[in-house]
Order: C-alpha cells, then sequence, then structure tokens
C-alpha cells in the first residue's frame, strides 16, 4: 500500500495533526486546542503537558480520519510555533518551568539593556536578527536566573533546553534526541546565520551555557525514529522539521530566489527566499535560515511580521461588535466602493517590522459625518494590506530585486477582497493555494524529501493554485493610498 506522511504542526493556541498522500491530498486533520496561561500583564506561558496532550490527541484523530493504520506512515514531519522555549531535566524530561511562549513580553527590559549597551549590530551581524523579547536568547537565560538552581544544573550538564520541535523530538524518540533543526536555531539569537553553528560571543552575551544546547540538524533528513509511545508505533521515522514559517515558505513551493509567501493569520508573516547567501536587511527586517535540505548548502530568507492582521478582524468583532463573525467583515466592507479616506493602522499591539516600535497605538483617521461601519470595515482590511506591504517594499529594497510573485495563505487569505487590494497597492501577482494551511503541508513536504520519497523539484506538483489575482488599481489610486497610509503611521507613532 501506498505510504502517507504525518505531519504535525505545533501551534501556539492549538496542534494539528494532517495525514498527507504522496500526491499532496490531505486524508486527515484534526486540531485539538490547549489553554494559554497569563501570569502577569505582558507574560504569555504553556504548560508542556498540555501541548503533549493536545498532540497526542490530534494525531490519534487525524489518523483516524484518514482511515489508515499507522503501518501506512512512512514518515513524520514537524513544525511548530517559533522561539517558545523550553528548559527540561535530562533525566527525567520534565520541565523545570511551563514553556515560555514568543509573545511574552518579560525579558523586555533586558532587551532594552543590550540595546542600550550597542550590542544590537554586533547581534544583526552574527544572527540575522534585532534584540527583541520575542526570540529565545533572553528567554533561556530568564529561565536559568528565575528557577531555583537552574543556572548551576545547567551547567553541569543536566538541563537540556529547546524549542517546541526539540521538545516534541525528545518525547516522540522516547528522549533518545537532543536537536534542533537550523530553521528553529536561527531564532534564537544564539546562532551564526552564516556559520550555521551555536556562536560562542553571543552563548556569552546572553549567558547561556553551551551544555543546554540541542544538536542542529537539517530541515530535511532521516533524524530519528518514533520509540515507546502510547500513540504512534515504533519505528516512525522523523525526517523533516521547520519552524511554522519556514514551513510555509517551503509548502508554498517558493523554491527560487525572489520568490515569496505571506501568511495572514493572527499576525502576518512575510517571508522571501534569498538564495544560498544570507543577505542582512537594511531596513528593519531580519535574516533567517529558511531550510537546509540534508548536506546541501542552506536556503535563507528575509522575513518580515506584522504583529496584527487577522486580530484586526477579531478586534472588529469581538471590541467593537460590527460583525458576529471574522468572515462578515468582506460582505460589509462591499457595502461601500471604497474606505472614502478612512485609514486604520492596525497596530493594536505596536508595531513591528519594518519599525519595530512597541510604543505605536492604533489609530483610525480620516472619519468625517458620512462614515458608515463599512467604511471601518474596509480600511480594516486595507490596514492590514498595507502592513503586508510596507513588509514587501522593505523586502525587495533588501534584495535588490522585483518580487516574483506572492503566494498567500493562513485564515485571512481565503477573502477575496484583502487579496486584491494586497495585490493592487504591492503590484504583485497574487496565487492562492486550494489549501491555505500551507504550514502542515510544507512539514509533510520536508519530511517526503529527507525520506527520499520525491525531490524538491518534484514537490512543487504538491501545491495546486485555486486563484490568482493581478494588480488593476490605477497608479493615481495607488498614490493616495500609500500617501494616507504614510501620514497616518507617522500619526500613530507621534503618540510618544
Amino acid at each position: 500500500m501506498t505510504k502517507h506522511l504525518l505531519a504535525i504542526d505545533q501551534g501556539t493556541t492549538g496542534s494539528t495533526a494532517l495525514v498527507v498522500s504522496p500526491e499532496g491530498a490531505t486524508l486527515g486533520r484534526a486540531t485539538v486546542e490547549f489553554p494559554q496561561h497569563f501570569p502577569q500583564p505582558g507574560w504569555v506561558e504553556h504548560d508542556v503537558a498540555d501541548i503533549w496532550k493536545s498532540v497526542e490527541a490530534s494525531v490519534t484523530q487525524a489518523i483516524a480520519a484518514a482511515k489508515i493504520s499507522q503501518a501506512d506512515i512512512a514518515g513524520i514531519g514537524i513544525t511548530n510555533q517559533r522561539e517558545t522555549t523550553v528548559v527540561w531535566d535530562r533525566k527525567t524530561g520534565a520541565p523545570i518551568h511551563r514553556a515560555i511562549v514568543w509573545q511574552c513580553r518579560r525579558t523586555a527590559a533586558a532587551c532594552d539593556e543590550l540595546k542600550r549597551a550597542g550590542h544590537a549590530p554586533k547581534i544583526l551581524e552574527r544572527t540575522g536578527l534585532v534584540i527583541d523579547a520575542y526570540f529565545s536568547g533572553t528567554k533561556i537565560a530568564w529561565l536559568l536566573d528565575h528557577v531555583d538552581g537552574a543556572r548551576a544544573r545547567a551547567e553541569k550538564g543536566e538541563l537540556a533546553f529547546g524549542t517546541i520541535d526539540s521538545l516534541l523530538v525528545h518525547r516522540l524518540t522516547g528522549g533518545a534526541l537532543h536537536v534542533t533543526d537550523v530553521t528553529n536555531a536561527s531564532r534564537t539569537l544564539l546562532f551564526g546565520l552564516a556559520s550555521l553553528a551555536w556562536d560562542d560571543e553571543m552563548l556569552a552575551l546572553f549567558r547561556v551555557p553551551r551544555a543546554v544546547l540541542p544538536k542542529v540538524v537539517s530541515s530535511a533528513e532521516p533524524i530519528g525514529e518514533t520509540r515507546g509511545l502510547s500513540f504512534l508505533r515504533d519505528g516512525i521515522p522523523i525526517a523533516g522539521i521547520a519552524g511554522d514559517q519556514q514551513a510555509a515558505l517551503f509548502g508554498q513551493a517558493c523554491f527560487q530566489p525572489g520568490e515569496a509567501k505571506c501568511t495572514y493569520g493572527t499576525g502576518a508573516f512575510a517571508l522571501m527566499n534569498v538564495g544560498e547567501k544570507p543577505v542582512w536587511s537594511k531596513n528593519g527586517l531580519v535574516t533567517t535560515v529558511a531550510w537546509r535540505i540534508g548536506s546541501r548548502p542552506a536556503v535563507y530568507a528575509l522575513e518580515g511580521s506584522a504583529f496584527i492582521a487577522g486580530a484586526a478582524v477579531q478586534w472588529l468583532r469581538d471590541g467593537l461588535g460590527l460583525i458576529k463573525t471574522a468572515p462578515e467583515v468582506e460582505a460589509l466592507a462591499r457595502e461601500v466602493p471604497s474606505s472614502d479616506g478612512v485609514v486604520l493602522v492596525p497596530a493594536l499591539a505596536g508595531l513591528g517590522a519594518p519599525y519595530w516600535d512597541q510604543d505605536a497605538r492604533g489609530i483610525l483617521v480620516g472619519i468625517t459625518r458620512g462614515t458608515t461601519k463599512a467604511h471601518v470595515a474596509r480600511a480594516t482590511l486595507e490596514g492590514i494590506a498595507l502592513s503586508v506591504y510596507d513588509l514587501l517594499e522593505a523586502m525587495t529594497k533588501d534584495a535588490g530585486r522585483g518580487m516574483a510573485g506572492l503566494r498567500v495563505d493562513g485564515g485571512a487569505a481565503r477573502n477575496d477582497l484583502l487579496m486584491q487590494f494586497q495585490a493592487d497597492v504591492a503590484r504583485v501577482r497574487i496565487e492562492r493555494p486550494f489549501d491555505v494551511e500551507s504550514t502542515g503541508r510544507g512539514a509533510a513536504m520536508l519530511a517526503g524529501v529527507g525520506l527520499g520519497l520525491f525531490s524538491v523539484d518534484s514537490a512543487k506538483a504538491i501545491l495546486k493554485i485555486e486563484r490568482a489575482f493581478e494588480p488593476k488599481m490605477s497608479d493615481a489610486d495607488r498614490a493616495s493610498h500609500l500617501e494616507r497610509w504614510r501620514d497616518a503611521i507617522a500619526r500613530a507613532r507621534s503618540r510618544h
């Protein structure tokens, strides 16, 4: 019988498992959510036991939905929420503290100190990243400093650090492996972007003992096998690992330099393939490892993150009560032919790339007596697209080349009005696949490549495009939108 691939997509609010055929068809899917913990304002934590239970349950349900036996699973691909940090006891596997989530801001003050001390240029040069509480480095130091005895135990080699991919591989292999892949390593502030190795100078700066670090492996290669699990048979190879945004880039078959994708979820994450040599950003983006296939040279990407995308629509629903369900926003926005000069800057959690302004706040400008909730809805969708435009514009400047199309995924990518406006303001052809859940598909594709079931080039056949959006807005209209947007951004940032 044909062997299928199991993808585990461990996300911020839940875990999704997919059973994917070698042709790319999703045969079974299941998502299991788990609780979020907010011990203080700005702090976000996950209970590791909750994460693991959600993985067990989603895998079990997806296999049942696919109506296959475990003998039909050829291999496993893993993709994960990035930067979320866990430290566990090497002997028992028990975590010393809840996982500190990528969204957590508890180490913002420590990051500010590093900036004031003038370390930002060196960190950017070595790691491709900006100093921010988003990344893992300061989270590890916080755990070692705030859990009794943790730093001494870490220096003795008794503790292990991992992002969520490391945690899952450790548990799936019965504790046999402590690894991470190059994409997740490149999000820690501790990994040399050019050397593809842990960087001693960064380890010293962030006060992280080398003894806690996992071995770094490629994104597609045989890594280990399942062992001792109640929900999966022994001996299933794990052959693909990538952080969620890199997995989406691979799942969108952005295999050539200049090809890019944007994921429209709670936030918006845009990545552009820049080839086998890293490109350091001069325009507020970060540089990251996109993937590495076996022993081949790594592929790099420029990345920009807008903190708020779909969350702006949720705010219209939950905060303002303008809609009852998120999909209703498109119909409401279509009640008017334009936003009539109304602009919404969705800086509801500050501004991410390319501004990195955590003090900026959301702003609605251009309101008149004739403004209706339909105008606000349309301005919200346009604000999401204009936030992404800023990312794409920075990418093309950094890369020194035009964008060879943009592939889109995530829940909000189903919104035709948003996608057409995005194509218009970015002046780029947008392609939307039938399946907008690209992260899990990317993990499955990486596992298939890692197992030798197909090549990278033949993996392109798995992607099926449902619709393309071509730019059609006039130059004058586009220029007016961009002028109003830049003015509104300046106002959103002038509050401090």
